[in-house]
């Protein structure tokens, strides 16, 4: 792929040709849930990146993925994943998204023969769900889309998504497993394969829903698993389903005007006593990834909370940028992220804007592997 990096239609806006790295900071104003509006812009949070540095496909092994550690001050020093036991401390807690991506990428016609991509965002029921549809001419409510031998009607439209039903005694779910396949992100520009079915999930996916991965889990395999109990780490997890949202860009550059697409996150009993037991202890809660950081800080704020939550089940909108202060994630597991996109906002926010670019233009120089399948930074907040 010569030139600027393509992401696809799903996606198309992330990345411009624009100079690299723009060093502005301007003062955030804080509203009253701490959700801060500020007065950074999108271009802000630009930076270039080498088309080949878009992994394509995993690690020879889970584990064997780079870590970036950006540590207190202005350290930053490169590292192994094998090396995390050694960089967290016993009685320190991991917090897992045990959520499990679906066949969510659909292809069928509509009566006139025109084709439509269909990529669900969410399960809503047994019967509907809500997808984007990529068709020359949206259709209208009382639309058919045939899909082999099976039918889709669609019931109306919010936004940029489309409410559709599917009549089958299995329901939706069982309808993707047998029609669906794999939605692989937009900048991954190969045919999902029999690795990516393995290995576009984590090892510890259990509750259906997702369209996306948490790919911060995608870098543990039962080996390191094993290394982090053995140094007496604790592991717990919560639940949020990644929507077809996380791909969508941010249009706007006064970041105060962008609308977060809406996810569901679940957190149990198990887990808030985990976290209890963890603060007891003098340990560290440790985020495993975006979806976990905003499943917790959602929590945090809709309970008024600090550094434990009770159990819930909810959905956010939370839009973590530069001035936001973090409740609970006392540490960040994560992948690098796109340019100008709202999880390099969120890492900005907790590392600091400055420091989380520095960190950026280091893992460009040191040729680091970028996105899903890239590899991940562990990070001390700011």
């Amino acid at each position: 792929m010569p030139g600027a990096v393509a992401v696809g239609r799903w996606a198309a806006h992330y990345i411009r040709a624009a100079p690299v790295w723009r060093w502005r900071w301007r003062a955030a104003a804080r509203d009253a849930k701490d959700v801060v509006l500020n007065q950074m812009r999108r271009s802000d949070f630009h930076y270039d990146l080498p088309d080949e540095l878009i992994a394509q496909h995993p690690a020879d092994r889970r584990s064997a993925s780079r870590l970036l550690q950006v540590g207190p001050g202005d350290l930053l020093r490169d590292r192994m994943m094998v090396d995390l036991p050694g960089l967290l401390a016993p009685g320190d807690l991991l917090v897992f998204n045990d959520t499990r991506v679906i066949p969510a990428r659909v292809f069928g016609v509509k009566p006139t023969g025109g084709r439509v991509e269909i990529l669900v965002e969410r399960v809503l029921d047994h019967g509907r769900f809500r997808a984007q549809l990529g068709v020359s001419k949206k259709p209208r409510p009382g639309t058919e889309i045939l899909v082999g031998d099976e039918r889709l009607t669609v019931l109306g439209r919010d936004d940029d998504l489309f409410e559709l039903q599917y009549d089958g005694a299995d329901g939706v779910l069982g309808f993707l497993e047998r029609a669906g396949r794999l939605p692989l992100p937009p900048y991954i520009t190969h045919a999902p394969e029999h690795e990516d079915l393995e290995r576009y999930q984590t090892v510890f996916a259990r509750e259906p829903g997702a369209v996306a991965a948490p790919t911060a889990g995608l870098h543990f395999d039962r080996e390191l698993l094993d290394a982090l109990t053995a140094h007496g780490v604790e592991t717990a997890t919560l639940t949020l389903h990644v929507g077809a949202g996380t791909f969508q860009p941010v249009r706007v550059d006064d970041l105060s005007e962008h609308r977060m697409h809406a996810e569901r996150y679940s957190i149990g009993e198990a887990l808030c006593a985990a976290m209890t037991a963890c603060r007891e202890r003098g340990g560290r809660v440790v985020a495993v990834g975006t979806t976990v950081t905003r499943a917790l800080e959602s929590a945090a704020l809709a309970q008024d909370s600090e550094r434990v939550v009770a159990p819930c089940s909810d959905e956010t909108r939370l839009f973590i940028t530069p001035g936001y202060r973090f409740r609970v994630v006392d540490r960040l597991l994560t992948n690098f992220h796109l340019p100008e996109s709202t999880l390099l906002m969120l890492v900005s926010a907790y590392a600091g804007y400055e420091r989380m670019m520095a960190a950026y233009r280091h893992a460009v120089a040191q040729r680091y592997r970028f996105f899903s399948y890239g590899d991940a930074m562990l990070i001390d907040p700011n």
